[in-house]
């Protein structure tokens, strides 16, 4: 019924990383050749934990989008837009909340996880506890049926479909309901009718979810349904009323493997990071001056690689033979720190030297970034209120 959309945000809290870049863009890239992408600016997710400087939060929007256009996202194939330019978001939110319990929200693994992590900030507010909610409404509004997450958001996702089920539980409901879906089902044609019977059964009776999958993938395939007809079926396989809201499919990322500077993960709160755009005089240096194996007080010295951090990198950015070259040269002393280091600081500045091409034209004229978010929420807002317009009508809100 719903055609494969992906939806994905990040939080404008700052300079992105090399560490992004791994866990998270080159993931958008790739997924922007092969589906429809959302990406959007998460500003009012910012708040629910930097609400006391929101004089960053937009300075911090606006380089974030260069980055992600650096990365090589691309506004031709994917849409980017600011949440908070979206006021549907906020209304979905304010809706949903009307049905979501309590206990629902307050045990979110993340949820006192973060308060004990940021323990130096009030986050004993409306705001932080419903901010899963939030990302609900981030997902449901477009109608989003992927959303790529790492295995920390799993949980998030799975509260959404609760959400999404639970909301078409209360509200798809419709006067006529079997009615109206009998006479859907036949406009599917004699034998198509009867396989949707017979898989509906098969998943009613028996509990098969390959009879619902089966089910599913027969309605996707059908161009003669309009889209009441197609809720209601979807709805009707599983013994609800219609489906309004779609369910998100989990599209599981791998974890990044970059490395920060100290051999922890890069993470800005650790002040390890080489940042997506930074000159090449910074990364030189900072590589540069990387600590290594503690073993290694002179440069006679043998190391071992597996107690430096500058062999994460290693193993991330240089070959096989590179990668001998470095075991064989530290555990010998034949090489010191500064000559295994060098093809770690050549890989990271070719790795970055497109992204400060693709991002010249636009670090010198601004409004070339706030014409495309323009143009991205404009399209949002359409496809939001798309949905809006049916969960105005199912909630009994569509005055005229």
């Amino acid at each position: 019924m719903f055609a494969d959309r992906v939806l994905s945000g990040m939080r404008p809290t700052g300079n992105l990383h090399l560490g992004h870049y791994h866990g998270v863009l080159k993931n958008w890239v790739t997924l922007q050749q092969e589906y429809e992408c959302l990406f959007f600016v998460a500003d009012w997710h910012a708040l629910t934990t930097h609400y006391d400087t929101p004089e960053f939060i937009e300075k911090h929007a606006w380089d974030m989008v260069i980055d992600w256009l650096a990365a090589g996202i691309d506004p031709s194939r994917a849409t980017l837009f600011i949440q908070s330019k979206v006021p549907a978001h906020a209304e979905l939110y304010t809706l949903l909340s009307m049905i979501t319990p309590l206990g629902w929200l307050e045990r979110v693994p993340t949820y006192k996880d973060q308060q004990e992590k940021l323990s130096e900030k009030d986050l004993s507010t409306y705001g932080f506890l419903g901010y899963p909610l939030l990302q609900s409404a981030d997902i449901l509004i477009y109608r989003a049926n992927r959303v790529p997450v790492g295995e920390d958001q799993v949980p998030h996702l799975e509260f959404t479909r609760e959400i999404s089920r639970r909301f078409n539980h209360i509200y798809g409901r419709e006067s006529g309901f079997e009615g109206k879906a009998e006479l859907a089902i036949k406009k599917l044609g004699s034998k198509k009718s009867k396989l949707y019977r017979e898989l509906r059964n098969r998943y009613q009776e028996q509990g098969d979810d390959s009879a619902l999958a089966e089910a599913k993938s027969l309605l996707d395939e059908q161009q003669n349904l309009n889209l009441g007809d197609c809720e209601r079926l979807f709805g009707y396989l599983e013994g609800s009323g219609r489906m309004i809201l779609s369910e998100p499919e989990t599209m599981l990322t791998h974890a990044s493997k970059m490395p920060g500077l100290d051999g922890q993960k890069m993470s800005k709160s650790y002040n390890n990071t080489l940042s997506l755009r930074e000159d090449a005089d910074s990364i030189n240096k900072k590589i540069r001056t990387m600590p290594t194996d503690p073993a290694r007080v002179r440069r006679s010295d043998p190391g071992d690689p597996a107690k430096c951090p500058v062999w994460q990198f290693h193993l991330l950015y240089s070959n096989d033979k590179t990668r001998e070259w470095v075991q064989n040269g530290c555990k010998s002393a034949e090489i010191g720190c500064i000559d295994c280091k060098q093809p770690v600081i050549d890989a990271v500045l070719s790795e970055q030297e497109p992204m400060h091409e693709r991002a010249k034209k636009y670090e010198e004229d601004p409004t070339l970034v706030r014409n495309i978010i323009a143009d991205g929420c404009e399209k949002a807002n359409q496809l939001a209120e798309e949905t809006m317009r049916d969960i105005r009508e199912a909630m009994g809100l569509n005055y005229s």
